[in-house]
């Protein structure tokens, strides 16, 4: 039996191959196989990432590319790339990031890179990255959330209207990279005249303007209002998402909330609501 691997049986009494290297003091799982031969190359791969450092195995950082190709390598991808970054910054992390000079990488596949700010590192080394339709995502408590949602921008979105990748790397997921243009429910950045405004818009059957505001605050606290209008006149009101609004206290918040105007248009029709219902 090669060293490293290890025979184990399932419940119904099938034999198979439980593969793992020990590496600076961490035991680390390389998976289970069914046939020896297979767990036997995984072990000679692994070891010969981590024993040789100038081994033919690699990352180029800089082009984002790896030596890995799924047609000869026995090694699963992810583990390839947790092995490399152990080898060349001497930090086991469990998921398939590699260390560079204030970010990091995370290889979600040999094509697909993202990059984080090296602040991201504590959490994407304990939250693996899954991906559906082109959007990735986390399980965070049980949930699936966003991996957009640690920048406050909102699962419905739209990138290119409500967010922006500055640089137009899509896969840069870097703080100094993403730009948010709408970060509130219902509010819409728009310029007219040469001067940058915020529209404010609620859906109820159709979409109703509130009102067109100078601050974006002004057009978020604008939204919550709209919201309680339609509060105080339906008894069974849908419960829109209100605004949280940071860095306002109570006070200012109370200030803007009664002053800012809101359209005689939907006024008109929140009373008609009232009256048919």
């Amino acid at each position: 039996m090669a060293t490293g691997v290890y025979t184990a049986y399932k419940k119904d009494g099938t034999e198979y191959y439980r593969v793992s290297l020990t590496c600076q003091n961490k035991h680390i799982s390389l998976g289970s196989f069914d046939d020896y031969k297979t767990a036997a190359a995984v072990y000679s791969e692994a070891n010969a990432i981590v024993r040789d450092e100038k081994s033919s195995h690699f990352v180029n950082a800089a082009e984002k590319i790896t030596s890995y190709s799924s047609c000869t390598s026995a090694l699963a991808f992810e583990k390839f790339m947790i092995l490399l970054n152990l080898r060349d910054n001497n930090i086991y992390i469990k998921t398939p990031v590699y260390l560079c000079d204030k970010y990091f990488l995370y290889f979600f596949s040999p094509e697909i890179v993202l990059t984080f700010d090296i602040e991201d590192l504590f959490y994407y080394s304990g939250h693996k990255i899954m991906s559906r339709g082109g959007y990735f995502f986390v399980n965070d408590f049980g949930m699936q959330t966003s991996i957009l949602a640690r920048f406050g921008i909102r699962s419905h979105s739209v990138k290119g209207k409500d967010y922006l990748f500055r640089n137009g790397d899509e896969h840069d997921f870097r703080y100094s990279n993403i730009a948010i243009v709408n970060r509130y429910n219902g509010v819409e950045q728009i310029e007219k005249n040469g001067r940058i405004l915020y529209k404010t818009r609620i859906h109820i059957n159709g979409n109703y303007t509130i009102g067109t505001y100078t601050s974006e605050n002004e057009a978020a606290i604008a939204y919550n209002r709209a919201i309680d209008l339609l509060a105080e006149q339906l008894s069974d009101f849908k419960n829109y998402t209100r605004n949280y609004i940071e860095g306002l206290s109570h006070i200012e918040y109370a200030s803007i909330y009664n002053t800012v105007k809101i359209s005689r248009r939907f006024r008109r029709y929140i009373e008609q609501l009232g009256l048919t219902y």
